[in-house]
């Protein structure tokens, strides 16, 4: 240890290079280590000085390690996983009680987990369940939580997460509106459209009876966060996509209904990831599969309620053709 100390400017550089690396971005750092971008700046060119090496290149829109960056980057990562997992491990000793940290979206949060979150405690009386809220698309890295919810290609799923279903589309809306929508005079006026950002801008265009104009889209209604869609969806505001891993609690309740029997599985998979090279806690693993279980018993009340949509058997298969594509392939005999 005295000799690590001799190799860095302070010990404050391996928090400064760690945030830097782990952002892409100076700004984004200095901002979660509520500093200023020059002092960041500053910090690393010192660091870079002292150690002798480029850590870092300036690339257009932020950052990228060098080699050398990486290869720093990997083991004070490594370090500081351990130190913090020790930190909690001392702390749940101390306490009784484990936190675990979720990154989720607020859509997920209000609309599936919230309406569960009695049983999640009965479940788990000694866990701190603390959370990270992604309003809008979900995304981004993993570093400081235990667990998130993030899609991913189909064959482009790793170790360090666990599918949980095809990424399922459905349109949705409260029964009201649904009955309001099968009269003549709904039909010449035509639906609302509830979309979330521009990039679905024109999702209903995707499903039949839009496509064959045995329905329209008169209106537009559009928010930036996928929690406010489902509420304007849930207060019968107008049609609007449903995730499914998102609305199949408000299915199974019947507080949401199928705009339309038709639903669409894209090559993107629902996945509840942990960050790589970070072991799983039990406690972590344990409300992961919590979390699939009760996933998995929403998906049977939707199926139960609405057979026609065949959203079980769509969902196990869209897992068995994710199992097939992870598997390595076989060597050539």
């Amino acid at each position: 240890m005295p000799s690590l100390r001799r190799k860095l400017p302070s010990a404050n550089a391996l928090f400064v290079f760690e945030a830097a690396a782990r952002c892409g971005n100076f700004t984004r750092a200095a901002q979660e280590l509520y500093v200023s971008q020059p002092a960041v700046s500053r910090m690393l060119s010192r660091m870079e000085d002292h150690i002798g090496v480029r850590l870092f290149v300036r690339v257009h829109g932020g950052i990228e390690l060098t080699e050398s960056g990486r290869i720093l980057y990997r083991k004070i990562s490594e370090g500081l996983t351990g130190i913090e997992d020790a930190i909690r491990e001392i702390e749940a000793r101390a306490t009784g009680v484990e936190p675990v940290t979720l990154s989720v979206s607020t859509a997920f949060t209000t609309h599936w987990l919230m309406p569960r979150m009695s049983r999640l405690n009965q479940a788990f009386p000694s866990v701190d369940l603390r959370f990270q809220l992604i309003s809008g698309r979900i995304g981004g890295p993993l570093g400081d939580v235990d667990l998130g919810m993030r899609f991913a290609q189909n064959g482009e799923m790793h170790e360090n997460c666990v599918p949980v279903m095809p990424e399922v589309l459905l349109p949705v809306c409260n029964p009201r509106y649904q009955e309001l929508a099968r009269t003549d005079d709904w039909c010449a006026h035509g639906d609302t459209v509830i979309v979330m950002d521009d990039e679905e801008r024109g999702w209903h265009s995707r499903f039949t009876a839009f496509k064959e104009e045995r329905r329209r889209a008169a209106g537009v209604l559009n928010f930036n966060d996928y929690a406010i869609v489902v509420q304007a969806a849930l207060l019968g505001q107008g049609i609007a996509l449903g995730w499914v891993n998102v609305v199949m609690h408000w299915l199974a309740q019947g507080a949401l209904v199928p705009a339309e029997e038709e639903l669409l599985v894209t090559d993107r998979m629902c996945c509840l990831s942990w960050a790589p090279g970070r072991p799983l806690r039990p406690i972590v693993a344990q409300v992961r599969d919590w979390l699939i279980a009760e996933m998995r018993a929403d998906l049977e009340a939707v199926d139960s309620a609405y057979p026609a949509l065949r959203l079980a058997a769509t969902v196990d298969e869209g897992l068995s053709l994710s199992d097939v594509a992870s598997r390595p392939s076989s060597p050539a005999r």
